[in-house]
C-alpha cells in the first residue's frame, strides 16, 4: 500500500467516526469562524482563509460535540437550560428541550431569572447551555454568580472567560445550528440510555431550522 493510499485509508476511518458525515457538517458551515479570533480559539482553528475567515478543525468540532452530550448527559432533563437569544437560535433550543425533556428560554433573558428567587420566573437548573456568550451575556453572568456550570457554543472571537465546557463552532448560522442542536440532542438521548441507537432518534435535522428570515 502506497503512502498515499494509506493516507486516504486514515481520512476515510476518521471520517466514518464523526457523528455525522463530514460533507453534512461541511454543508451547515459549522466549521465557518469569523474574521477575529481570540488566543485560546486558535487551537481549534483547522486555517485561515486568504479572506481571515477562520475555518475550524471539523474533528475538533465533532470530538467537543461528543464530550458536550456526555456532560450533560450527567444530569436529568429538568436540571438543563439551555439558552438562545438570536432568533437562528429560538428554534433549535426549542426542539433542543422537546426532544430531550430541558428546560428552554429563547429571546430576552429576564434578569434575576438564575439570581432572585422572588421573581415568578425564577429557575434552579443545574447546568446552563447557552448559544452565545455574546447575545446570552445575562444567561452567562447570573449562571457564574449562581455557581452554575456553563456550556456554550463558541466562535471564532468569543473568549470563553467562566465557561467550563467549550464548543467551537459557527454559532450564527440557521443551518449550523440546527446540525448542532439535533447532534446534541441524539446524542444525550442515547447517552442516558433513552434511545439506543441513531434510527430511534425521530427528528430530522430540518426540525431544528430556524426558517429563512425574510425582508
Amino acid at each position: 500500500m502506497s503512502e498515499k493510499t494509506a493516507q486516504n485509508v486514515e481520512e476515510q476511518q476518521a471520517q466514518e467516526e464523526l457523528l455525522v458525515p463530514l460533507n453534512t457538517y461541511l454543508a451547515a458551515g459549522v466549521h465557518i469562524g469569523m474574521r477575529f479570533r481570540v488566543k485560546y480559539m486558535t487551537k481549534f482553528i483547522y486555517k485561515i482563509r486568504p479572506n481571515r475567515i477562520c475555518v475550524f478543525d471539523v474533528q475538533k468540532i465533532d470530538e467537543r460535540l461528543r464530550v458536550a452530550a456526555k456532560f450533560l448527559a450527567n444530569y436529568d432533563p429538568a436540571d438543563i437550560l439551555v439558552v438562545g437569544r438570536k432568533p437562528n437560535s429560538h428554534k433549535p433550543v426549542v426542539k433542543f428541550a422537546k426532544a430531550t425533556g430541558a428546560r428552554a428560554i429563547y429571546g430576552r433573558f429576564l434578569p434575576g431569572t438564575l439570581t432572585n428567587p422572588y421573581q415568578e420566573v425564577y429557575l434552579e437548573p443545574k447546568v446552563v447551555f447557552i448559544t452565545d456568550i455574546m447575545a446570552d451575556r445575562q444567561a452567562l453572568d447570573e449562571a457564574v454568580r449562581s455557581n452554575i456550570p456553563v456550556v456554550a457554543l463558541c466562535d471564532s472571537f468569543n473568549y470563553p472567560a467562566n465557561i467550563d465546557l467549550v464548543v467551537p463552532c459557527n454559532n450564527k448560522g440557521r443551518r449550523a445550528l440546527a446540525l448542532i442542536y439535533w447532534i446534541l440532542a441524539r446524542e444525550y438521548l442515547k447517552a442516558k440510555g433513552v434511545i439506543k441507537g441513531d434510527a430511534e432518534f425521530k427528528y430530522s435535522v430540518d426540525d431544528f431550522m430556524m426558517p429563512p428570515q425574510t425582508q
